[in-house]
C-alpha cells in the first residue's frame, strides 16, 4: 500500500482515539514520522473535512464527519434491504415511483428507486441528486436537523420552480409542520410538474437517516390524494425504522393491499 496513505490512516485512528486534540509535535513522536510529513497530511485532512485545527492553540482533532461517514456505513448495510419490501407496497399502493433517499448537505441522494408502471411518470435515477428544501424526502429528513442548521439555510434557499420555499420564515414554518405531522410534501417545488409525499426513517438510536417517499405527475397528485399516500408512507417508514432496530421482520410489509385511489 501506499505509505502515504497508511500514514495518513495511522493519523485519523491517532486522532480518533485521542481524548484531547494533539499538537504536530505529539503526533510525530507518537506515530514516528517527520513533522513535515504530519504538518502536510494535516493540512490535506483539514481541507477535507476529516480533521479540524484551533488556530488559537495550533492543535488539531478529528471532525464529527468521521462519525458520520460511520453512522452511514453502518445504517446502509441494512437500510436497502430492510425497505425492500416495503417499497413494493408503496408501488402497489400508490402506483407512482417509489425511491428511498439520504441526506448529503444540502442534497439528497437516491440510493433505491421503483419506477411507476403508469406511462407518465417521475424520473429519478439510483445516485441522482436534488435540492433538498425542493423535495419531500430531502424535507422529510431536513426537518430534524438542528435548529441553527435550518435557520442557516433558510438564508440561502434557491428557488427551482415558482413554488420553491425561499423566504426564510416559510421555510422554518414548513419545517416545524413536517416535524408535527411526520411526513413531508413537495408541491412542484423542484419541478413543476412534480410532486410527492415522503417520511423520515430513523435508526436504532431515533435518528433520521433517510426518508422514503413517491412522487409522480402533480395532475394525480392533488392535496387529497397527497394527504391519503401521507399515511402509507408514515406506515411504511416505521416499518423499515422498526426492521433497522431488530423489532420486527425486514419483510415485514404487507404482501397483498387495497390500492390507494
Amino acid at each position: 500500500m501506499n505509505n502515504t496513505l497508511i500514514k495518513g490512516l495511522g493519523l485519523l485512528e491517532t486522532l480518533s482515539h485521542a481524548d484531547q486534540p494533539m499538537g504536530v509535535t505529539e503526533l510525530a513522536n507518537r506515530l514516528d514520522i517527520g513533522k513535515s510529513t504530519v504538518h502536510r497530511l494535516l493540512q490535506a485532512l483539514v481541507e477535507q473535512g476529516y480533521v479540524r485545527r484551533n488556530e488559537a492553540i495550533g492543535s488539531y482533532a478529528a471532525s464529527i464527519k468521521l462519525w458520520e461517514l460511520g453512522s452511514a456505513v453502518l445504517s446502509n448495510l441494512d437500510l436497502s434491504h430492510a425497505s425492500q419490501s416495503w417499497m413494493a407496497w408503496l408501488l402497489e399502493r400508490s402506483r407512482e415511483s417509489v425511491h428511498l433517499s439520504v441526506l448529503d448537505g444540502d442534497e439528497v441522494v437516491y440510493v433505491h428507486k421503483l419506477d411507476s408502471p403508469e406511462p407518465v411518470r417521475a424520473y429519478n435515477s439510483i445516485g441522482g441528486r436534488a435540492p433538498a428544501h425542493c423535495v419531500a424526502t430531502g424535507k422529510a429528513m431536513l426537518a430534524f436537523e438542528p435548529m441553527a442548521q435550518l435557520t442557516s439555510l433558510s438564508r440561502r434557499l434557491q428557488a427551482c420552480s415558482p413554488r420553491t420555499l425561499t423566504v426564510p420564515t416559510e421555510f422554518l414554518r414548513e419545517m416545524a409542520r413536517i416535524r408535527e405531522q411526520g411526513y413531508a410534501v413537495n408541491r412542484g417545488e423542484w419541478r413543476e410538474s412534480v410532486g410527492g409525499v415522503a417520511a423520515p426513517v430513523r435508526d436504532p438510536g431515533g435518528n433520521v437517516i433517510a426518508a422514503i417517499g413517491v412522487s409522480g405527475p402533480i395532475e394525480r397528485l392533488r392535496p387529497a390524494r397527497l394527504k391519503m399516500l401521507s399515511a402509507d408512507l408514515i406506515r411504511a417508514a416505521d416499518g423499515i425504522s422498526a426492521a433497522l432496530r431488530g423489532d420486527a421482520p425486514r419483510q415485514a410489509a404487507p404482501t397483498r393491499s387495497r390500492r390507494s385511489a
